[in-house]
């Protein structure tokens, strides 16, 4: 049962965000229940566009706060969601390495430096969490609906978390459309723009957990990052960096001006492209 949540709003630029094919046809909307208080709820449906469920649906996905705690639910699997406070966010936090970790060297981290960032592809945030947790302040850009909201919940929380809110206070979140935000930006206005775009599965790597397999679902794919790359390149003061997999292909078939290599991961970065301006 879908119930209007009564909340007007004024249109913005997320009005304009379309929602990706396959999270129309399979996503349902927010669920009621009483770890979420009403003014919650409208908060999250007007900000991102989404309905309100009275009861869940019996297939598809929706999203439904458990103890306090937003999460994408399915009757096939687990709830998906974004956390900065415990679990692997807060062991990376801990025991993560520091400044000697790749996603540090490949973003330019070098003794007192810390770029300003923007993760434009932010998903669940986890890297952007990781390069805030080092210093750097994080402009979290995402279109999709479902992760936005996670990821806002997420930082509610963090902020609210006496370990990690000087952390979430380095943070922003934009609800945009990555290329279309980025070309509004003055040219060199950020140091780094980070991509780590999804792409559809070709049975070539490891199955991933259900959870996970379920939020590409409903996210979608990138299948538009080679724009996102030139426009973050007309952007970018400093540099782009790509994470791919280690040994997954280049993003556009341009071969990078530098590349930080994993074990499992590889961080393929690009020069600024010069302006265009007289």
């Amino acid at each position: 049962m879908i119930f209007p949540c009564g909340l007007s709003r004024q249109r913005s630029s997320a009005d304009n965000v379309p929602l990706p094919r396959l999270m129309v046809a399979m996503f349902h909307g927010l669920l009621a229940t009483p770890d979420v208080s009403p003014a919650t709820l409208e908060h999250f449906a007007a900000g991102y566009g989404l309905p309100c469920l009275a009861t869940p649906p019996d297939e598809g996905y929706w999203l439904a706060w458990r103890a306090g705690v937003l999460g994408l639910e399915s009757p096939h699997h687990g709830a998906v969601t974004s956390d900065f406070v415990g679990g692997a966010a807060r062991h990376r936090r801990e025991f993560g390495g520091g400044a000697g970790q790749p996603v540090a060297r490949a973003i330019g981290l070098k003794g007192s430096q810390r770029p300003q960032v923007v993760d434009a592809t932010a998903g669940l945030g986890r890297d952007a969490f990781v390069m805030a947790s080092l210093g750097c302040r994080v402009t979290l850009v995402e279109r999709s609906p479902v992760a936005a909201a996670l990821l806002d919940d997420a930082l509610a929380r963090a902020r609210l978390d006496p370990a990690t809110h000087e952390i979430a206070a380095r943070m922003q979140l934009v609800f945009a459309d990555a290329a279309d935000w980025l070309a509004q930006q003055p040219a060199g206005s950020v140091d780094v723009v980070y991509l780590d775009p999804m792409f559809p599965d070709t049975g070539k790597s490891a199955a991933a957990k259900k959870e996970m397999q379920a939020f590409q679902v409903v996210v979608g794919d990138d299948l538009d990052a080679g724009r996102l790359l030139l426009v973050a390149r007309q952007v970018a003061g400093k540099r782009v960096v790509v994470k791919r997999p280690r040994l997954g292909a280049l993003l556009t078939g341009e071969k990078p001006a530098g590349q930080q290599v994993g074990k499992s991961t590889r961080f393929d970065l690009y020069a600024p492209l010069p302006s265009t301006s007289a």
